[in-house]
């Protein structure tokens, strides 16, 4: 594999500029969407996160620790195809690929939820008994959206197909058609409206790899307005910080944040609510621990 390389001319997270070959986590950016259903714009989220976090500390008062004490490479977004899904699935699972390899953990910035599936793919191949955790408004278990199988819609349908029965875990749900919840009734955990049963699933879990997709929209659009598809009835700020903390003690071995589509929260809060989610995630990852 060649030696990864920022992308030129990019701003990194704050406090994420280790060289690579030093890094234990990789930041890189999807941004891609093509399929978004409601409100394009989340291509710009990853770029509009960089740029802000430097409004925030890299302390954690949470939980007494400091993104500078760690080792986190920022390759910055990709560079993607335009339209149609398939490449650009095909270029976000080269690029996890070749970060796992490296014995890395990847950290992925959406753009819209699809991005999750090009990650996937590559992760699974490397553990096949990948466990999923879903926190998210949506199911996105539609088999198909307006004709379409590789939709932000789809994409845990899809994930189901590559990790089989019982390995997925939704959080959050609110929103989705009967047919959703019907078929994934038998074939996905759903605990609709919040997190309650997180620990009784952390513990099922165990020591189980766990990849983690983070979508923003499943905080209520009061605190987080700046996403494609808001639903009303979501989790607190405070809420999410807390599953965050708990799902990070489990085996992850990937893990991404979508969805922040910044053109709609012309005040910038949704986009710093953004900046200290990525933040407190990363702090909390296994191959972070200071």
């Amino acid at each position: 594999m060649s030696k990864m390389k920022k992308t030129q001319n990019i701003e990194t997270f704050i406090g994420c500029d280790s060289g690579y070959d030093e890094a234990g986590i990789v930041l890189f950016g999807a941004p891609y969407d093509g399929t978004t259903s409601n409100r394009p714009g989340a291509r710009f989220g990853g770029a509009a996160i960089r740029r802000e976090s430097f409004g925030i500390e890299t302390y954690s008062p949470y939980i007494d620790r400091d993104l500078s004490e760690l080792k986190v490479f920022d390759g910055g977004e990709i560079e993607l195809s335009f339209g149609a899904p398939v490449p650009v699935l095909k270029m976000i699972y080269n690029y996890t690929k070749q970060v796992i390899t490296d014995e890395k953990l990847p950290v992925m910035l959406g753009g819209e939820h699809l991005v999750t599936l090009g990650a996937v793919r590559a992760i699974v191949e490397k553990h096949p008994e990948l466990v999923i955790i879903h926190f998210d408004a949506h199911a996105d278990l539609r088999d198909e959206y307006l004709g379409q199988k590789l939709s932000h819609a789809c994409v845990i349908r899809r994930c189901h197909e590559l990790v089989g029965d019982g390995r997925i875990y939704q959080f959050g749900i609110r929103s989705g058609d009967k047919e959703e919840f019907t078929w994934g009734k038998d074939r996905v955990f759903t605990q609709k409206f919040n997190l309650n049963k997180l620990e009784e699933v952390i513990k099922k879990i165990g020591d189980k790899p766990v990849y983690f997709t983070l979508d923003l929209d499943i905080l209520d659009p009061s605190v987080f307005p700046a996403t494609g598809t808001p639903e009303a009835g979501g989790i607190s700020f405070n809420e999410l910080l807390k599953g965050i903390g708990r799902v990070c003690g489990l085996n992850i071995v990937g893990c991404d944040l979508t969805e922040l589509s910044p053109p709609y929260d012309q005040t910038g809060v949704s986009t710093a609510a953004a900046c200290k989610i990525l933040r407190e995630l990363l702090l909390n990852l296994p191959n972070s621990k200071v």
